[in-house]
């Protein structure tokens, strides 16, 4: 049984910075036994953003490696706040918005690139929770998605 911390560390993926608040709120909060995480955005390594709509800018798979980006953004933050991602025992919720064309119909499988993520790190038990994924006219910067979640400390 692996840490959460050596999950990723398989993954052989990179986190970017912690992004830093775009308004007046808390990246994220602890609350007794929950960790909430406010809205991320697609922050890349470098700090710059992935940009575009979806069915206009982008493609599906696109905007399903950009929610892997969101994803990857939120442990960063974990990680900058709490020290560690062994400390979350599970995902709660996860809530995905995608800045798409009005025909688009497939956010559940953009926001996958979050949730696939989050599986592969916390296992499918711990890191697979309630999730919505909706449709957005617009997002902040025309980040083609947003994603906040809830986690249980443990």
């Amino acid at each position: 049984m692996h840490t959460p911390e050596e999950n990723f560390a398989s993954l052989g993926l990179s986190l970017p910075p912690a992004p830093k608040p775009l308004g007046v709120y808390k990246p994220c909060l602890v609350d007794g036994k929950y960790l909430y995480l406010s809205g991320h955005g697609t922050v890349k390594e470098d700090g710059t953003l992935i940009i575009g709509r979806i069915g206009e800018d982008m493609d599906i798979e696109a905007g399903k490696l950009a929610a892997r980006q969101v994803g990857l953004a939120m442990l960063a933050t974990i990680k900058a706040n709490i020290g560690s991602l062994n400390r979350i025992k599970r995902v709660i919720k996860v809530l995905g918005m995608v800045n798409c064309t009005p025909d688009f119909e497939r956010h559940p499988y953009v926001i996958n690139g979050c949730s696939e993520l989050f599986a592969a790190i916390w296992g499918t038990e711990n890191g697979i929770g309630v999730r919505s994924a909706v449709g957005m006219g617009s997002l902040p910067d025309n980040i083609p998605v947003e994603i906040e979640a809830l986690f249980e400390l443990g």
